[in-house]
């Protein structure tokens, strides 16, 4: 019986002979990720339990990119907490300031995690690694903690549902509309602690853009993680970033999948998540005349140079509606200067929108674009949850940049193509 690629990565990072589905194993950790909100916890549990080293100062990253630039004192201060350790540390792959990005757009871009890796982070979108062909997962600040003193941690392998998603995507038509559609039909719990693969031909011409905005989503339906197989598109997108060895897993032709989903993309139109779950999924000739009061695009979902360019494309010579708050925010540095480079910033001000920083503060609700009793939101980001994104009386509908840009001229959820 052969293995699927999840469970050949996890194979690969420890001494056994063989795994199953639902066993408990220990795996030894490529990457261990930590931000200000999660790593303070992970760093008072790492000195709680006499840890004097971490086991490779190579192998953890530290991202400030949640409440940054700092929000309040209280955010400062875990910052502060967090700044320290890593000097003390020595922590190579260490963000803050002017060098910080959100950080599942930042650690790829960067070629800290690479395809074969097994990756932990304390932060539920950690799964956007899959896109890359690694096994990425979330995990909660104490696992993070043993994993920075120990160098592994314990998992309990899942089983993997494949989707075969084959025809061509129409025009506006994305990854984030792909996975939206997905979790509008499996659920938030549809892949309840499985991997999520994604295979067939659509995926193999997809581009590694959509590729991350989808596998950062697998969260979204209750999915352990969410996994490409490495291709030609993923070896372009590696060769110049990655500094170490890597290797490319697949699955083989005999693994065994608790289901197979077949979905043909041809017939997809721009996919909307109403409030206030991912999984309550429209497509956009179904949403009716609903107001925003604000537009987000940016995030670790959406938030790369590919998602600010097709926004640029629909915003070009227009302006956001007046009662609309339009905002960008470049996911890192590097996006943020492509886009001035690429003129792009130029068309987003004169759509007259605000232009942010890289944070992830507007996505959770923290700063940078809180939402007021009442308000709406169109966001490219990945929860609409009661409250996500400020006031629980607030609504956010999720979608890609194409239907957020369109949105913000028009006024209300809008595809592009009344434009």
């Amino acid at each position: 019986m052969g293995y699927t690629i999840t469970e050949k990565i996890l194979l690969a990072h420890t001494d056994l002979k063989d795994i199953a589905p639902g066993q408990l194993i220990n795996a030894r950790v490529d990457i261990a990720l930590g931000n200000d909100i999660t790593a303070p916890i992970a760093i008072r549990e790492f000195c709680a339990a006499g840890g004097q080293k971490v086991f490779n100062r190579e192998k953890i990253a530290l991202v400030l990119d949640h409440f940054t630039p700092n929000k309040d004192i209280s955010s400062a201060q875990q910052c502060k907490a967090v700044r320290e350790f890593a000097v003390e540390q020595g922590i190579v792959h260490f963000y803050e300031g002017g060098q910080v990005g959100v950080e599942h757009a930042l650690l790829p871009e960067k070629g800290i995690v690479l395809p074969g890796d097994l990756v932990i982070g304390a932060d539920s979108h950690t799964c956007t690694y899959g896109a890359l062909g690694a096994f990425a997962t979330g995990v909660g600040s104490t696992d993070l903690a043993a994993a920075m003193l120990e160098g592994e941690l314990w998992f309990k392998v899942p089983a993997s549902i494949k989707f075969i998603i084959f025809g061509k995507l129409q025009k506006w038509v994305s990854g984030k509309d792909l996975i939206l559609h997905i979790i509008g039909r499996i659920g938030v719990d549809g892949a309840l602690y499985q991997a999520m693969e994604f295979t067939g031909e659509t995926i193999s011409s997809l581009p590694m853009a959509d590729r991350l905005s989808m596998a950062n989503m697998a969260i979204e339906a209750g999915a352990k993680n969410g996994i490409f197989p490495p291709d030609e598109i993923t070896a372009e997108y590696v060769k110049p970033r990655a500094k170490r060895p890597c290797k490319f897993y697949s699955s083989d032709p005999d693994a065994v999948y608790a289901e197979v989903m077949e979905i043909d993309a041809s017939k997809l139109e721009p996919q909307v998540a109403f409030p206030h779950l991912p999984s309550n999924v429209r497509g956009i000739s179904d949403v009716g005349q609903v107001r925003i009061d604000q537009s987000l695009i940016g995030s670790c979902t959406n938030g790369r140079i590919e998602d600010l360019r097709v926004a640029a494309q629909i915003l070009k010579n227009r302006k956001a509606a007046p009662h609309v708050r339009l905002i960008v925010v470049p996911a890192t540095p590097l996006i943020y200067r492509q886009a001035l480079e690429e003129g792009l910033l130029d068309i987003f001000m004169e759509a007259q929108a605000i232009i942010s920083p890289p944070s992830c503060g507007a996505c959770l609700g923290g700063h940078l674009g809180i939402l007021a009793e009442g308000e709406r939101a169109v966001a490219t980001t990945n929860r609409n949850f009661v409250g996500r994104m400020g006031h629980p009386r607030s609504e956010v509908y999720l979608a890609s940049p194409a239907v957020a840009a369109a949105s913000a001229v028009l006024g209300r959820l809008a595809s592009p193509d009344e434009l």
